[in-house]
């Protein structure tokens, strides 16, 4: 209801010019949802904030505004409440012609962005030659959530992977695989590594405990940042071993990426400290070259710079950051860049973000957005770990939440005496155990840490994906009893007379809304919110309203609420990165 709002929100406008005058042209009317439905659907809180400017009483001014106020076509009669309060009661009528239009809209009356922009999304971001972890997990499901909803609204989305796959810890991984692995390095497809977290420790306890094996490490990392065949091959051939383990993760989350990691910008480093020392930003401190920043202190109160080329000449990740910036800005030409990364990053952004601007490289209709969020922690409320202390395979959480979705959907229908297929448990298992892990993290405000639970996440019961995965079954099973097919229902008319009607009726209208501001402040939870209301509003409106049992027109009607519910459930978790299911 976007739009009602906003034909509102004009009305009103145009009532307090009429009633005050053309000095009052612009102010605000201060309309939002109504806070508690007894009151109407919208209130007009403007009354309390003119009061003063016309030393008049609240509900004077309000009643001004009433009289002048034209909202016949849109709602009931207004009512002045309280101190002035402007309560807008949305006409039944109304609402019916809203239903009633977008039924054959297949966005469900959701416009696309009036001025779709070039937007980059930069998230997951793993290291090459480390297995994916749970730490992945929340940038990697909140990223492609928010690229879903700016790719619905007709943005023009490119979807970044900017992986690990730099630095001096390539010379320790090249230098052991040629030990361990030396056929690799000259027979094609020999390689198989296996774990990469057991090649990786024990790459690093090599480098740890031999001083000989460290030179060697290091005399690699010269060769690599040379380009010497033989390393560069041995390099690509550690990145494709990663890439494959990475795209198994990825393609059991349905997550598309566009891989443009940190060797991508290698080429471009030397330019952005030439630039920045053309700018006169650059300082030497103890042989690095830095750019000190504003509001940024050491603990002894110092000013605290941002290096971009080490005292050895070497570059850090503020140097690639500040080096990918300027490809996206000039090369990919976006118009809005968004790094999706936990919060413990967020002065790290501040700062590279903050010399960027400096140095005159952000155009004034580039917006750069940091998209913090918290950590994924156990149910003793610390982080999530191993019984070994280490970090959570991604891969192990993944497989134990289709484990044990696999287990319940057993259970129940054994309960329920049912038969169903091997084929058919196995795929409503990974649908349930894969939509409860990104369900869960997408339901919490992203910049809260939250407990990582099974139990939780898989319940039918609650704010969860099984929840709503079963209220759209619900939905397609009253159409296999009825015989009824949804698209054949035709532009029937919407008849709202029960209470339950109005209220789900009134709910689906809100989609618009909830899109456009998640569009704007990327909290993918406001769609988890108000998917799971819509949810207990049609269970709602299913325990009290005869459906397949109802008499014309009454039946059509009802048969159209339902698949405009499960339409509207299908499409919200569709950009939440959630797959439905005909039957569970």
């Amino acid at each position: 209801m976007n739009a009602t709002q906003e034909k509102l929100k004009v009305q009103l406008e145009q009532a307090i010019v009429a009633a005050f005058g053309a000095d009052f042209a612009g102010v605000d009317p201060i309309l939002v949802p109504a806070s508690n439905p007894k009151f109407g659907d919208y209130q007009a809180n403007v009354a309390l904030s003119l009061s003063k400017k016309k030393g008049l009483q609240p509900r004077a001014i309000a009643a001004a505004i009433v009289e002048k106020l034209d909202v016949s076509e849109i709602c009931e009669p207004p009512e002045i409440a309280g101190p002035g309060f402007i309560n807008l009661k949305l006409k039944t009528a109304y609402l019916e012609a809203q239903l009633n239009a977008i039924q054959a809209d297949p966005r469900l009356g959701v416009p696309a962005a009036k001025t779709p922009k070039r937007e980059i999304v930069d998230f997951s971001s793993p290291n090459i030659a480390k297995e994916m972890h749970v730490g992945h997990l929340r940038s990697t499901i909140i990223g492609d959530s928010i690229a879903r909803i700016l790719e619905f609204q007709g943005h023009d989305v490119l979807r970044l992977n900017h992986v690990g796959d730099w630095g001096t810890q390539f010379g320790m991984l090249i230098a052991y695989l040629r030990e361990v692995y030396p056929d690799a390095l000259t027979t094609a497809n020999a390689l198989d590594i296996g774990d990469l977290v057991s090649f990786y420790r024990k790459a690093k306890l090599r480098f740890d405990t031999d001083e000989a094996f460290q030179q060697t490490a290091r005399q690699e990392v010269v060769r690599l940042q040379a380009g010497a065949e033989d390393t560069i091959h041995a390099w690509k051939l550690l990145c494709e071993q990663s890439r494959r383990e990475f795209q198994v993760i990825y393609e059991l989350l349905d997550i598309k990426l566009t891989e443009r990691g940190e060797s991508f910008y290698n080429p471009l480093l030397s330019g952005v400290v030439e630039d920045l020392e053309k700018s006169g930003l650059l300082v030497e401190n103890q042989g690095a070259k830095c750019v000190f920043l504003e509001g940024f202190t050491n603990r002894e109160g110092e000013p605290l710079p941002l290096i971009v080329q080490k005292s050895d000449g070497g570059y850090n990740y503020a140097t690639t950051d500040l080096a990918s910036l300027r490809y996206r800005i000039q090369q990919d030409q976006a118009k809005r860049i968004i790094y999706v990364t936990d919060a413990g990053q967020g002065n790290h952004f501040a700062q590279f973000f903050q010399v960027a601007r400096k140095a005159g490289w952000i155009p004034d209709d580039v917006e750069l957005v940091h998209v913090p969020f918290g950590l994924v922690l156990g149910e003793d409320g610390k982080r999530i770990k191993t019984r070994f202390g280490d970090s959570v395979r991604l891969r192990d959480l993944l497989d134990e939440a289709v484990s044990r979705a696999h287990a319940d959907l057993k259970t129940r229908l054994q309960k329920e005496e049912r038969q169903e297929t091997e084929e058919f448990i196995n795929e409503v298992a990974r649908v349930v155990g894969i939509s409860a892990v990104k369900y869960a993290d997408l339901s919490q405000n992203r910049t809260s840490n939250y407990i990582f639970s099974y139990d939780k996440m898989l319940d039918l019961k609650g704010n969860t994906a099984p929840y709503m995965l079963y209220v759209y079954a619900r939905i397609q099973g009253i159409s296999r009893k009825g015989d009824i097919n949804f698209k054949e229902l035709g532009n029937n008319a919407v008849l709202l007379q029960h209470e339950t009607e109005l209220a789900l009726a009134k709910y689906l209208l809100q989609l618009d809304e909830v899109i456009s501001s998640v569009e704007q402040d990327l909290l993918p939870n406001r769609l988890c919110e108000y998917l799971f209301e819509l949810s207990q509003k049609f269970n709602q409106f299913y325990d009290r309203c005869p459906i397949l049992q109802a008499e014309e027109p009454q039946r059509t009607s009802r048969l159209i609420l339902c698949d405009l519910t499960a339409r509207t459930l299908k499409l919200g978790l569709s950009l939440l990165g959630i797959q439905v299911l005909e039957r569970m």
